[in-house]
């Protein structure tokens, strides 16, 4: 971009030949102006006929070199009839250096047509400047000029640069519909009175950082073909940005908004940075389109706001809530890593297209995605202030934050699952039962090492075989694909947890979704944290054991299946058993004995039970309609803890006596394992 010549200070003579009347010893050049080709004096200085015979000389698309004049109305109206065309009726210029002049009153160049490039860096327009319907067909630059009455650029044509790079704007700045066809640079001017680029098109790059507007700063309707930069401007008024297109990267990074930030219908079709943006007093964000990321790490809110925004990813790292926030969001990866919560903060998915007044939000830019909702990333937030609806949380990591157990999880928010399917794993293969889990033991998993390959490994530790690094990371390397089957491999910077750590998250988000009233999802995590439990080499080999007999015996206490497997398993032993050794030959018959000494003396009797007697013979004669059904009413008697009241061979009490502890115990963990999925 062409770069302004900067205006000498008033105390230092100017770098092109000067008029200087009345010049000072303080002051060498009290009159700054360009002298006239063929004079010694500047246009305002130059005497009647002079400057009649020098206008008389111009022709339409002359060049002209006025640096540093003062122009009067009547003057620059003489000089812009001297180069108007005939055909067309307006002035038509060649190179216009116009550096440093002085307009002091309305400088009208309305219409005009700069063939050259136009240079106005450090003018000073005292009036209203009028450049409507201006073509500038090379660059041109209004550095550092000023602009006391109003700047009308309405419906000009820049086919240039067109540089306003720290020109100062008192009045209102109209470049409604103006069209900049190449790059546009507006850093660090100032805008005290409202500035229009409503309609505007900017073909290149569009500048405006470190610029300060102070009242409304209207772009509604504007065309960004390129980047547009506002990095570090202020909004000091309304900034409206409505309908706006943005077909390449915007950068609002830094810049604070003080006043309502409106990009209702804005339309970004690739990145939105608004990065340390300030929004001061904003009630509402959006809604907007972003085909690519919409950044707001480390921006601040500093009033209750909601946020609508259809983007493919939206990112809140360090990202301040002053206060109670909604983010509504579609087709959205959500990353809220370090995000301070001061105030509730509700993430939820919109279900349908936003709305705005002039219909519903086109979402071209992410036509044929998922318009579901994903969260990334909770690490290092305070989550007793979120809140979750509807959001797809299979890959969300919850390593880092705090007060999980305070969490809301409302709606249909879905997590991880386990691996389907049956997994060849040594030495027998493997299936996983269905359950929620969270993606941070799918980290876990993938980077253990198969067995075989572990044992192997360690073993030659041991024996300090020779290359033992190399081949460790060999081992790292190679068991990603084969442990990893069906679980999901972390990203490469993700931090390695301990099953210690992944049993604290999952105690803290199972007291979240019990609170919640959320029984089935809260029971899956009770199993999660018993697995990570029963993992967790740090904890007592006998509290390991008997997580490990409970995890076969009914899946902690939640796999009715696993135990009534089991229950059957142990009926049909006992059943066996007491066929085969538990019932005897036959039931033993009481037998009464007595004798009597003399007649009407007392007579004594006594009864006696044998022992039974224990079956002998083939195994298949020991089989029979009748032994089967005394054995099965002996177990079902056993599952409800009743006795059978049938006579049993020493083997088979003992055998009644063991199904009698064992089988009521099976029994209610499948009924507790039912309760846990049918429990409201």
């Amino acid at each position: 971009m062409t770069s302004a010549t900067p205006d000498p200070p008033s105390n230092t003579a100017p770098g092109w030949p000067y008029c200087g009347p009345g010049a000072a010893a303080q002051d060498p050049a009290s009159c700054r102006g360009r002298r006239v080709p063929g004079y010694s004096v500047c246009l305002a200085h130059l005497a009647e006929a002079d400057r009649a015979a020098y206008l008389a000389a111009l022709t339409p698309g002359a060049d002209i070199d006025h640096r540093g004049t003062t122009f009067t109305k009547e003057v620059l109206n003489r000089l812009l009839n001297a180069l108007r065309d005939p055909a067309t009726g307006r002035p038509r210029l060649g190179d216009a250096r116009f550096g440093g002049a002085a307009f002091t009153g309305d400088a009208d160049f309305g219409g005009a047509a700069f063939t050259g490039t136009a240079r106005f860096g450090g003018a000073t327009f005292t009036g209203d400047a009028v450049f409507g319907g201006a073509n500038f067909g090379r660059d041109t630059v209004f550095g550092g000029a000023t602009f006391t009455g109003g700047a009308g650029f309405g419906g000009a044509t820049f086919t240039g640069d067109a540089q306003f790079d720290k020109a100062t704007f008192t009045g209102v700045a109209e470049f409604h519909k103006a069209a900049f066809l190449g790059d546009a640079g507006f850093g660090g001017a100032t805008f005290t009175g409202d500035a229009h680029f409503a309609e505007a098109t900017f073909t290149g790059d569009a500048r405006f950082s470190e610029t300060r507007f102070t009242r409304d700063a209207r772009f509604a309707g504007s065309t960004f073909t390129f980047g547009a930069w506002f990095g570090g401007v202020t909004f000091t008024g309304d900034a409206q940005f409505v309908g706006a297109t943005f077909a390449a990267g915007a950068w609002f990074a830094g810049a604070a908004f003080t006043g309502d930030a409106r990009f209702v219908g804005a339309t970004f079709t690739n990145n939105a940075c608004f990065e340390r943006a300030r929004f001061a007093e904003v009630a509402r964000l959006g809604p907007l389109v972003c085909g690519d990321t919409v950044a707001l790490d480390g921006a601040l809110f500093g009033e209750p706001v909601t946020v609508e925004m259809a983007a493919r990813v939206v990112t809140c790292d360090r990202t301040q809530w002053a206060s109670t926030a909604t983010l509504r969001l579609r087709y959205a990866e959500l990353d809220l890593s370090d995000a301070v919560l001061e105030y509730p903060l509700t993430v939820t998915a919109h279900p349908r297209p936003f709305a705005r007044p002039r219909g519903g939000l086109l979402e071209t830019p992410l036509s044929g995605s998922d318009p579901s909702v994903r969260l990334t990333s909770v690490g290092g937030v305070d989550a007793a202030h979120l809140v979750l609806n509807d959001i797809d949380l299979s890959t969300c990591r919850f390593a880092g934050a705090v007060h999980l157990d305070q969490l809301r999880v409302d709606g249909r928010c879905t997590f991880a699952t386990t691996p389907t399917g049956v997994q060849r794993r040594w030495p027998l293969p493997r299936w996983w039962t269905l359950r929620r889990t969270l993606v941070e033991e799918h980290h876990w998993r993938a980077r253990r090492p198969p067995r075989a390959m572990a044992r192997g490994w360690y073993e030659r530790r041991r024996h300090g075989a020779a290359r033992l690094r190399d081949e460790r990371m060999l081992l790292v390397a190679y068991v990603h694909p084969v442990a990893a089957r069906g679980w999901t491999l972390p990203p490469p910077d993700t931090p390695a947890l301990k099953p210690a750590a992944l049993a604290a998250l999952y105690r803290q988000l199972r007291k979240s979704l019990e609170d919640g009233k959320n029984e089935p999802d809260a029971a899956d995590f009770y199993y999660g944290e018993c697995e990570m439990r029963r993992h967790d080499t740090t904890r007592s080999g006998g509290e390991r054991a008997l997580l490990t007999a409970y995890w076969m015996l009914s899946g902690y206490g939640l796999r009715a299946g696993r135990a009534l497997v089991w229950l059957l398993g142990a009926m049909a032993v006992t059943l066996l058993t007491l066929l085969l050794w538990g019932l005897p030959v036959d039931d033993p018959k009481p037998t009464t004995t007595g004798r009597q000494v003399a007649v009407g003396q007392e007579v004594t009797w006594t009864t006696d039970t044998p022992d039974p007697v224990n079956p002998t013979g083939p195994w298949p004669e020991r089989v029979t309609t009748e032994r089967f059904e005394k054995a099965l009413r002996v177990v079902i008697n056993s599952v409800v803890f009743r006795s059978s009241g049938q006579d049993l061979t020493t083997a088979g009490t003992y055998t009644e006596m063991a199904s009698r502890l064992a089988e009521p115990v099976l029994l209610g963990l499948a009924v507790l394992a039912i309760r846990s999925r049918v429990k409201r």
